[in-house]
């Protein structure tokens, strides 16, 4: 009898949990127009045992999830009712022809000032898939960003069995302190910024974290079913695994393009990065965690080692029971990271641009600026009392006062030059024998150098670590554009024994440059504008690993970028 009443507990709260789930987003598939009012807001948070002040929009942290249908226009007012400056990049979206909305702030755009607005217009041109929006000025994007939902056109399926259900992961990162003044204290200092307070899974930090056995994100599951959990890395300055107890995960989507289904045990997102994965519920009912823990490539760096718990709950499992933890790699485990990067595959396989016009190799990694400041022992906190540092084939990038996109468009001199070189000035060991007694011959130059690039070029870049100063995984983000992975391997790049694969490699926005490696990755330039390339690590991309691409228009309407909007921000 008791194995009888139990049995019908379990069938009536599976009844009920069906019966009441909403597992239909609150989108109505079919509009040609998706309209959003974003209210950039302060709101008091109390996390971590500390309540603090920040940025926030429409008063949700995470803020609020932005659905459509591929080939849909979006149309999303920005509302600035705080202190600070805002802008909100659409990352992974292309832009095509629409440059204007892509948001990082002295690039495309000047911020929104507090009590203005902008409304960003944009339609997602045959792309479909998991994106996300973040602010793109200082360190807002710790606390100001969401998922954006593209879903492909009206009965056309998934290239997979559909789930039963899908869920929104969003990896975040947490400080105490507020994130304004954090970069103002950490680019003062010169030195390294300080390791985040905790992970957050959906905003939440988990069990693990003080004051936070509440503050736990749950998703309830049947069993017996497949679901797609959309992860979406939206941290700032660290790289993340994810994992959840006993369960495989069957990566379907990255960087929203589809993939050959590939099966692992975990997975590694770096800031930017998103990834659809397939979880079938087939374990014994129970509770299990869902886990996000650092991977930290670099050596000498402190960072978070507490990992974020969410629960992968069972229905019938026993309320408040133990969950069982996942396993997740070390945090310096360059090959469970790899082993993924090696299972990603296109499920579409043309377009892969096989003659090219034009090969760029850029190196990235970190420097070390000589200390000029009357103070050291406040501002020169970085390796060997220096200044920290960032670039691109030895090029610091300097943001200039107004857009470069404006400029550029307007002709206005004096913001910018056409001068970023195409390849380093010499050629040596870059991971093995640069020279590491920084600040000695660490020194970077400075400006706002781009790249210009004739419509249609067919592109190359080698993406080449280095060791100057430490060798690091730098996942490189790419605005405007997705580009093909043709390669990447350990050491420098050498053409000769390269192995390029141009049958099916991923296609992806965000490209985790392996630690001590390569990446080599082809695109063709066919969307006119101002295009910011840069490590998706904020700690990086402040100290001036980033650069631009300037795309001249083609021939005609569809190749020329339309006139800015009105109402675009001044500075």
């Amino acid at each position: 009898m008791a194995n009888l009443a139990s049995s019908f507990v379990l069938w009536l709260s599976m009844l009920l949990y069906v019966c009441s789930v909403n597992v239909m987003p609150k989108w109505v598939a079919g509009r040609s127009n998706n309209f959003y009012d974003f209210k950039v807001q302060t709101k008091r948070v109390t996390k971590l045992c500390n309540t603090k002040e920040m940025v926030v929009i429409n008063g949700k942290f995470p803020g609020p999830i932005v659905y459509a249908e591929e080939g849909e226009n979006i149309i999303v007012k920005v509302i600035n009712e705080t202190p600070y400056n805002i802008t909100i990049h659409w990352h992974g979206v292309w832009q095509r022809l629409s440059c204007w909305y892509d948001g990082p702030s002295y690039i495309t755009q000047c911020p929104i000032q507090g009590g203005q607005s902008f409304t960003y217009n944009f339609t997602m041109v045959n792309q479909k898939g998991t994106f996300f929006w973040h602010a793109h000025v200082s360190w807002l994007r710790a606390t100001v960003y969401g998922a954006l939902v593209v879903y492909p056109k009206s009965g056309v399926p998934y290239p997979f069995k559909y789930p039963y259900e899908e869920h929104i992961i969003l990896l975040g990162e947490y400080w105490v302190e507020d994130v304004v003044k954090l970069e103002r204290s950490t680019l003062a200092s010169g030195g390294n910024p300080p390791p985040s307070d905790a992970y957050t899974i959906n905003g939440q930090p988990g069990p693990n974290y003080n004051c936070s056995q509440h503050d736990v994100y749950k998703i309830n599951v049947v069993p017996g079913k497949t679901y797609l959990l959309r992860l979406i890395h939206a941290g700032i300055n660290m790289e993340n695994f994810f994992a959840i107890a006993n369960h495989k995960l069957t990566i379907v989507e990255a960087d929203a393009e589809y993939t050959k289904p590939f099966t692992t045990d975990r997975v590694m997102l770096g800031p930017g990065q998103t990834m659809n994965v397939l979880v079938t519920t087939d374990q014994p009912i129970g509770r299990y965690s869902m886990a996000m823990g650092p991977y930290m490539s670099a050596r000498g760096v402190s960072f978070q080692n507490i990992s974020s718990i969410a629960y992968f709950q069972y229905l019938g499992a026993v309320p408040n029971s133990l969950f069982l933890p996942a396993k997740l790699p070390s945090f310096n485990d360059n090959l469970a990271v790899k082993s993924v990067m090696d299972g990603l595959r296109s499920l579409n396989t043309s377009n892969v641009p096989k003659q090219i016009d034009a090969n760029l190799f850029i190196t990235i990694g970190l420097n070390v600026q000589k200390c000029h400041s009357n103070t050291p022992k406040q501002n020169c906190l970085g390796l060997n009392n220096g200044v920290m540092a960032a670039s691109m084939n030895n090029v610091s990038f300097v943001k200039p006062k107004i857009s470069l996109l404006e400029a550029y468009y307007k002709k206005i001199n004096g913001s910018y030059t056409e001068d970023f070189p195409g390849a380093p000035l010499k050629f040596y060991d870059f991971v093995n024998g640069a020279p590491n007694n920084a600040p000695n011959n660490t020194e970077s130059l400075t400006g706002t150098r781009t790249k210009v690039l004739e419509y249609g070029t067919r592109v190359q870049i080698i993406l080449q670590n280095t060791g100057t100063v430490s060798i690091d995984n730098h996942p490189i983000h790419f605005h405007g554009y997705s580009f093909n992975v043709v390669g990447y391997g350990s050491g420098n790049y050498n053409p000769r024994t390269a192995n390029f694969n141009l049958v099916d490699p991923p296609y992806m926005n965000t490209i985790g440059v392996p630690v001590g490696g390569w990446a080599a990755i082809r695109f063709i330039a066919d969307n006119p504008g101002v295009w910011f390339m840069h490590c998706h690590l904020d700690a990086h991309q402040s100290w001036g690993l980033s650069t631009a691409f300037i795309v001249k228009n083609g021939k005609g309407e569809s190749e020329t970028l339309p006139p800015p909007p009105v109402g675009l921000p001044l500075c």
